[in-house]
């Protein structure tokens, strides 16, 4: 049986003049564990007076959790939270039941001019906590368990991996983790989690012989303790968890379990019955194709 079960290119999505390469979700893959939702940001370079500008939305049913290579970013949410990310640290906001936020570049960078590379995900939250309390988390880079396994050093994001856990608090079981190889290191994948996948950031490694680029992210056949080895100097994410308790269906930023709570979602946010996020002035309308979706009887 192959290693891989299948490989996921990226598509190009642009975000309002930011353009983000997306892997999930996929139309063969629409999770790996929890995991339904990565965008690849940059690496970019913003001169002088730019940056990005992700105003205000709403989310619910998911945890997002932001981590950067290089840059900052500015995050702000209707909790009240002001906090900056840097490379390294870990934003982990758990939406619930619903909570809005923005994400920018901090002013001074951005009159400077700043380089931005990094990952967003989504974590779709088990059935039992998706009318839970929004809560945000700020982890640094130095509160997390960083390693050496075999040839790699491991940051270990969230969840539990090698017998290391993260202190992010997680609504479910996983593992997110930072892997780098310098050329010719290898690592054997543990096997403590059904469904796992690997990210390649940048760099060249192989899965038990078979070649993975840059920029595309490998789901694995279940069971076995795969080889990475680097051809080059590598960055890789490695990530997944137990099977998700259920199919999730995403629409715009909302991740929900039925079709219910995504009007319920679409309806509050047309009505502005969100909390507002402190010191942010901007609204986004829904999508203009919100009107076509089946609507509650």
């Amino acid at each position: 049986m192959p290693t891989i079960e299948l490989v996921i290119d990226p598509r190009s999505q642009d975000l309002g003049g930011f353009s983000v390469r997306r892997l999930l979700p996929y139309a063969r893959r629409r999770h790996v564990g929890p995991f339904v939702f990565l965008d690849h940001m940059g690496p970019a370079q913003f001169g002088p007076g730019h940056g990005i500008d992700v105003r205000p939305h709403p989310h619910i049913g998911l945890a997002t959790v932001t981590y950067l290579f290089e840059g900052s970013i500015t995050h702000r949410d209707s909790l009240g939270t002001l906090q900056d990310i840097r490379p390294g640290d870990v934003n982990w906001m758990n939406a619930g039941r619903g909570i809005v936020h923005s994400e920018r570049t901090p002013p001074a960078l951005r009159e400077s001019g700043s380089p931005l590379h990094g990952l967003q995900m989504w974590v779709a939250l088990p059935l039992a906590a998706e009318d839970s309390t929004p809560a945000f988390q700020h982890h640094p880079a130095a509160t997390l368990p960083s390693f050496q396994q075999e040839g790699a050093t491991l940051r270990l994001i969230a969840g539990t991996l090698y017998g290391r856990q993260s202190p992010v608090q997680t609504a479910s079981p996983l593992f997110y983790a930072e892997a780098r190889l310098p050329a010719g290191a290898s690592l054997q994948l543990s096997d403590e989690h059904a469904e796992r996948a690997v990210y390649v950031v940048s760099g060249t490694v192989e899965i038990d012989g078979e070649p993975l680029p840059a920029g595309r992210l490998a789901v694995l056949a279940p069971g076995g303790q795969p080889t990475l080895r680097a051809s080059g100097d590598s960055l890789l994410m490695l990530l997944g968890g137990p099977p998700l308790d259920g199919e999730r269906l995403l629409w715009w930023n909302f991740v929900a379990s039925t079709p219910e709570r995504i009007e319920a979602a679409q309806r509050r946010w047309q009505a502005q019955a969100f909390d507002k996020v402190p010191g942010e002035t901007e609204f986004i309308p829904l999508p203009e194709d919100w009107l076509k979706l089946p609507r509650p009887r």
